[in-house]
């Protein structure tokens, strides 16, 4: 790559790491935004729930999102991101702004045509995915016929929400974090108007759903546009696949997709292992890890999406110190989180899928169904967050063979642990979901040590100082909330209060104040224990 001197703009050109924004004030910023997508997410499944249940139709749409969805993670959230954004930051780093926009171009034309390829053979060979990926649906014509004429609209996402992708990690290497983080927001309002309003119109109504997500793909990828004009790096796309740039990012890209994405191919595998058992199987699994996913988006993603491009300057520079700092700052917080919100979630979980779901079509056997899956679910949500955070530290660094290692292992972990899991749980209780969701929890916590082991066998990672008291702090602050959210539910069982019976208002207050009183409790036995704000913040120098 050629050399020459830097942009006279501190946003365009090479810079230091010094001018990176403090991790916490970032963090919070993108937890903020994907706060609010999640709550309408949340908003949007209460919709779901309403509007179609956990029937066959509800099932067909569900796969047929789940599919480009996942693809999406890999793409938007987890290998592109993952290959590009490092290669960018070492081009900011080293290079000249004319060296950065043609990098951006090129892969922005590879990008775009390969993505459209894949987008045509999928929507010609709908019925074939359908196959693959539900093949319990094979035989039932109602559900075979909806998903693939549901996946021919949905399958586009793909292209436009990769593109949306691409466009969020080139505002995020430049430390544009906020659009990024508040572009999902427009998903679920997308699918909230399909169902509400557009739903009455067809004769099947999940048919309004699937069109919902092809018009959320096109208002993603026009509300990034302006502010990468902004910037000055609005994309020309060139197909140039000699271009070392883009050999580079293919390169770290193809191990990537096993590496950083393990938990979302062991969802959809859950998705096909459900479509063989009872219908409602993967309704049930959908809810439950949609909620299981709301810490996970809303701080978990949010400090693998800050740490990523500090990172990799910080690689870039030669500053093994402050790389294992940022690291080591990540992960104290991952345990702030995970830890308080896996147990409120196995805790709290029949009352907040009632509050949610528990209307219309969806009935209190599918609200228990889910609140089985939903704890199995957060048993792993620690394990989850850690992944986030510990695979960045690989590919800040371009490497990407020891995760490609750690997901093989995983992944096979999980087939084998499904079979252990399911069947039993099937054949004597038939709730072999349960297992499904089991098994995906004990891969990520596998999943998780072995990416850790890793970086503190390569020098990567070197624990500070401060863990031991930081541990015990955990330890007080987490007990005290389990204390105060299960007297906060004896006390309205004996106020007489029934949460399957409840008035929506009467759920949703109920379960603010549960919530709100288990949270002061875990923050006031925090501050008790002498943990303060600053004992939060790191300054990426």
């Amino acid at each position: 790559m050629a050399q020459s001197s830097p942009s006279s703009s501190p946003d365009l050109g090479a810079d230091s790491t010094s001018q990176s924004p403090r991790l916490l004030r970032s963090s919070l910023v993108v937890s903020t935004m994907t706060m609010l997508s999640r709550v309408l997410g949340l908003a949007r499944d209460v919709v779901f729930a309403r509007f179609i249940g956990a029937e066959a139709g509800a099932d067909a749409f569900f796969v047929a999102f789940k599919i480009p969805n996942f693809l999406r993670r890999l793409f938007a959230e987890g290998a592109f991101a993952q290959a590009f954004v490092p290669v960018l930051s070492e081009y900011r780093e080293q290079g000249s702004r004319a060296a950065v926009q043609e990098l951006i171009n090129r892969v922005a034309g590879c990008l775009g045509l390969s993505l459209l390829l894949v987008t045509l053979l999928a929507v010609l060979g709908a019925p074939v995915l359908t196959a693959v990926f539900a093949p319990g649906f094979v035989g039932d014509d109602l559900k075979f016929g909806l998903a693939s004429e549901m996946i021919r609209i949905t399958f586009p996402y793909l292209l436009l929400i990769s593109l949306t992708g691409f466009a969020g990690a080139i505002l995020n290497s430049y430390d544009r974090f906020a659009v990024p983080a508040f572009t999902p927001v427009l998903l679920n309002v997308a699918l909230i108007s399909a169902a509400v309003l557009a739903s009455p119109y067809f004769e099947q109504p999940v048919m309004a759903l699937a069109w919902g997500v092809f018009a959320a793909g096109v208002v993603q990828l026009l509300f990034q546009i302006p502010f990468l004009w902004q910037l000055r790096l609005l994309p020309k796309p060139e197909v140039n696949w000699q271009d070392q740039g883009v050999r580079r990012i293919l390169a770290l890209m193809a191990p990537a997709l096993f590496g950083v994405s393990v938990s979302q191919i062991n969802l959809l595998l859950d998705t096909v292992l459900a479509s063989l058992l009872p219908t409602g199987s993967v309704s049930w699994l959908y809810y439950s890890d949609r909620l299981a996913e709301l810490p996970l988006g809303v701080f978990g993603i949010a400090v693998a999406t800050v740490i990523l491009p500090n990172l990799s300057r910080q690689h870039a520079a030669d500053d093994p110190g402050t790389f294992t700092s940022t690291l080591d700052w990540a992960l104290r917080m991952i345990f702030l989180i995970a830890v308080p919100a896996a147990l409120a979630l196995v805790i709290l979980a029949e009352p907040i899928l009632l509050t949610l779901f528990q209307y219309g079509k969806t009935t209190l056997a599918d609200i228990h169904m889910s609140t089985l899956s939903l704890r199995a679910y957060a048993l792993g949500l620690l394990a989850f967050m850690l992944i986030k955070v510990l695979a960045p530290g690989f590919y800040a660094r371009q490497d990407m063979k020891t995760p490609v290692r750690v997901g093989i292992i995983a992944m096979v972990s999980n087939m084998g642990l499904n079979i252990v899991f399911v069947a039993p749980l099937y054949y004597f209780w038939q709730i072999g979901h349960v297992g499904l969701a089991l098994a995906t929890s004990v891969s990520a916590f596998l999943n998780a040590y072995l990416l850790y082991r890793g970086l503190r066998r390569e020098g990567a990672y070197q624990r500070k100082a401060g863990w031991g008291v930081f541990g015990l702090r955990l330890l007080w602050a987490n007990g005290l909330m389990v204390v105060v959210l299960l007297g906060a539910l004896v006390g309205l069982g004996e106020l007489g209060f029934t949460w399957s019976e409840g008035l929506w208002w009467q759920r949703t207050s109920y379960l603010a104040v549960v919530c709100v009183t288990g949270l002061l409790g875990y923050v006031l036995a925090l501050v008790l224990s002498g943990m303060r704000l600053r004992h939060l913040r790191h300054q990426s120098v």
